[in-house]
């Protein structure tokens, strides 16, 4: 793959193989979150929000930040953007749970889906998903894209 200079691109950095040229956005979808409401549903409900809400994963490394609320406010918003994407919103299709964030060898957002997910995944015609995640103090923000390879 190559930019319009004709420059190699580098790859992404997704779960399953990339779509690469001619792959197809099937699905997408995006969330914004104010960190403060995270970090009261934190405070207010402890463990039993973040158990609910996040792997185990997601817990030990926002825990491990020295401000872990923008990091659980951005793995909130990327489990909406990515429920979102799919079309059904958290409920019945998808948990909270159903997806979480992990980390690819350089650092970038991965998503990690469970089995009933990735069935779903497959049910819509998609291979993968593609997620990127940004934060400030004060906000955080993911935008997910299901993928079909061409």
């Amino acid at each position: 793959m190559s930019d319009e200079s004709g420059d190699a691109m580098p790859r992404l950095g997704l779960p399953y193989p990339n779509p690469g040229p001619g792959g197809f956005v099937v699905g997408m979808g995006a969330d914004i979150v104010e960190v403060v409401r995270v970090q009261k549903a934190i405070e207010r409900s402890g463990e039993h929000f973040l158990r609910r809400v996040f792997t185990e994963e997601e817990i030990a490394y926002c825990s491990a930040k020295a401000r872990p609320f923008p990091h659980y406010a951005a793995r909130f918003a990327a489990k909406e953007a990515v429920s979102k994407a799919f079309g059904t919103g958290i409920g019945a299709e998808l948990s909270w749970k159903s997806m979480g964030v992990t980390h690819g060898e350089r650092g970038q957002a991965l998503c990690v889906l469970d089995e009933r997910a990735r069935a779903l995944l497959h049910a819509l015609g998609a291979d993968s998903v593609a997620l990127t995640l940004s934060h400030t103090a004060g906000n955080a923000l993911a935008v997910a894209l299901l993928l079909r390879r061409a």
